[in-house]
């Protein structure tokens, strides 16, 4: 506890604006949630009917008020901002376009908190695919709130339980993942640096880390954004697959030993937990480093 209060003072001692939060709101329009940090539109959290799976977008940054995401694009239309799915499930896709294919559908999105230091949304979702049974249920827990004027936090917790036994085949396209927008991509001047300093696809895919982050800088300053991996999750620290393109994701099912299917039980449950961190400044700059060190004690 006196390890954990000395990084909170130091926190506060070198990023004053940390005592300070933003009133967080949040309201329901049909099929999605959006929510405020202060006078600012931060996101909306999407579960759409006729969607794959339920995403968030735009992901807004705290220095240009644009997005920090990227949905869809002719080469990529699977690629839906920030999402959390899996390809190659009991033989479906519940990651890629094609609803026949596969659907993460949500049966119970709601606020729990809607206005305040923080807002919480929770969601239930059946994994389904017509003339199969679903394999999977999620709940999920997302919180949002603003520690300071130069950064959202929203973290993304979800229990997958297994309704039958599992199957999930080696795959690219598994479990949490961002796809950055263009300016902010190394394509295009940006930085992708992971919690051991190593950059871009070159040097950060395949590797296990707690975190990456991706920033560039616009005509209104720099912003990123990071996500950081809880250390309670199964196959913590997960290796990331990432192009340099704009996308980051840690995902475990592309590692398997001797490329074998991973394999989970009916009724096992896995929780994890994610961080998703939306900065100003560069990593140094947004304090990325001692933010997880703070997360990884929660």
């Amino acid at each position: 506890m006196k390890r954990i209060f000395l990084k909170t003072v130091l926190l506060f001692l070198i990023y004053p604006a940390f005592a300070q939060e933003a009133v967080v709101s949040a309201v329901r329009t049909g099929d999605r949630i959006d929510v405020n940090i202060g006078n600012h539109f931060f996101t909306s959290y999407r579960f759409h009917a006729d969607e794959k799976y339920p995403f968030f977008f735009p992901v807004n940054g705290p220095v240009s008020g644009y997005g920090v995401t990227s949905v869809r694009n002719g080469i990529y239309p699977h690629h839906s901002s920030l999402f959390f799915g899996c390809d190659r499930v009991n033989g479906g896709n519940y990651w890629q376009e094609g609803l026949e294919r596969g659907r993460i559908i949500s049966i119970g999105a709601r606020i729990v908190e809607e206005k305040g230091s923080r807002v919480v949304i929770e969601d239930e979702c059946i994994w389904k695919r017509p003339d199969a049974e679903a394999p999977v249920k999620d709940r999920r827990r997302i919180v949002i709130c603003s520690p300071s004027k130069g950064l959202y936090q929203l973290d993304f917790e979800v229990e997958m339980e297994m309704l039958t036994d599992v199957s999930i085949l080696k795959t690219n396209h598994s479990l949490f993942s961002a796809r950055i927008d263009p300016d902010l991509s190394v394509q295009l001047g940006g930085v992708m640096v992971n919690a051991e300093g190593k950059q871009g696809e070159k040097g950060t895919f395949g590797a296990a880390s707690p975190w990456i982050d991706c920033y560039g800088t616009r005509k209104t300053g720099t912003e990123g954004l990071a996500i950081l991996q809880h250390p309670s999750n199964k196959w913590f620290p997960s290796p990331w697959f990432t192009r340099d393109y704009g996308f980051i994701s840690p995902t475990p099912m592309y590692w398997p030993e001797d490329d074998k299917a991973t394999v989970l039980k009916k009724g096992e449950k896995i929780k994890l937990r994610y961080r998703v961190l939306v900065h100003g400044g560069d990593t140094g700059q947004a304090g990325i480093a001692l933010l997880y060190e703070q997360y990884r004690n929660e």
